[in-house]
């Protein structure tokens, strides 16, 4: 896989970043460890992490994030891979409530350290925003701990572009360090904006991607791949899709964006999973796409979409 520059950073990592919300959870520590040694086996340096990642399953907490930890640990890999994790979401149990005070950023911050078994985080991403919350000093609190030593850039993930521009034109104004990248739900199936079942999260809309096409800003989008929704398509199986999912990605919308996908893969003899992750990775600004599966052959297949050259033409018209 080909090592890419995030701008503004000496951060380099690869073209496909592997998310790992099944690790631990419906992903015991031995299958965990197959995926991520795949993964690296074929070039990938670029690991996404959460601090709440399978606390929605009862008994031990941030099981995402200790998993990672003790393969690290027991491969003596850590110099060679980019570290992300992210904090400060809201307790599961009061998702309406807001935790980006800077005790709660810092208490998950430490946490997520000891259970990653690191010194430093490489980018540490807000997993939720605080409209209420100034920008200023939640940049003061990611500035303090990056003074710190305890990470060496951050991100937002789920903000809306005009907070990122709030954010990042008061870090010009005070030099201090702003946000490096964006993570943001986006792939190229069409989305329900107003459905979707996680009200706190924030899907790509058109405010936020000319954000990024007017200042180059990263995006890292997560769920790159739309849950597997156009697999699932080619098999005849939206109808079996759960209801959130259905809420989230419209039929008769994205049977059309389908034969469009399917039409590029015929045209450049890729795989519809693959077209799917080619669209983010051919956008005019630095995208990363988080890759998310349970299974090593599916991890094999979404990486040979690494390389993938779509022509402008091809890119507009997956967009519908």
């Amino acid at each position: 896989m080909k090592q890419i520059h995030l701008p503004n950073t000496d951060l380099v990592v690869s073209e496909i970043c592997l998310g790992s919300g099944p690790f631990g959870g419906s992903l015991g520590r031995k299958d965990s460890f197959a995926l991520l040694d795949a993964y690296v086996e074929q070039g990938g340096t670029f690991i996404d992490a959460a601090h709440i990642y399978n606390d929605w399953i009862p008994g031990e907490k941030s099981r995402s994030e200790k998993t990672i930890g003790a393969w690290m640990k027991e491969r003596g890999n850590r110099a060679s891979l980019v570290i992300g994790t992210k904090g400060a979401h809201p307790f599961l149990h009061s998702m309406q409530v807001p935790r980006l005070s800077s005790q709660e950023i810092v208490t998950d911050l430490d946490e997520s350290l000891a259970f990653l078994q690191v010194e430093t985080i490489d980018l540490y991403w807000l997993h939720r925003d605080d409209r209420s919350r100034p920008v200023e000093e939640i940049l003061g609190t990611l500035n303090a701990q990056r003074e710190a030593g305890k990470i060496r850039y951050f991100g937002a993930s789920n903000w809306r572009a005009d907070r990122l521009r709030e954010a990042q034109e008061y870090a010009a104004r005070a030099g201090v360090q702003g946000f490096s990248a964006d993570q943001v739900l986006w792939n190229v199936a069409v989305i329900d904006h107003a459905n979707l079942p996680d009200k706190t999260m924030f899907a790509m809309d058109q405010d936020l991607l000319r954000y990024h096409h007017e200042t180059g800003f990263p995006a890292i989008p997560y769920t790159s791949q739309a849950n597997g929704l156009f697999d699932r398509i080619a098999k005849g199986e939206y109808d079996g899709l759960g209801q959130n999912l259905k809420q989230t990605y419209p039929k008769a919308a994205n049977l059309d964006r389908y034969a469009r996908i399917r039409e590029v893969a015929e045209q450049t003899g890729k795989t519809v999973n693959q077209i799917v992750l080619a669209y983010l990775l051919n956008q005019p600004f630095v995208t990363v796409p988080i890759i998310g599966t349970t299974k090593v052959s599916h991890l094999l297949d979404s990486l040979q979409a690494a390389g993938t050259e779509l022509t402008a033409a091809q890119v507009e018209y997956l967009a519908g």
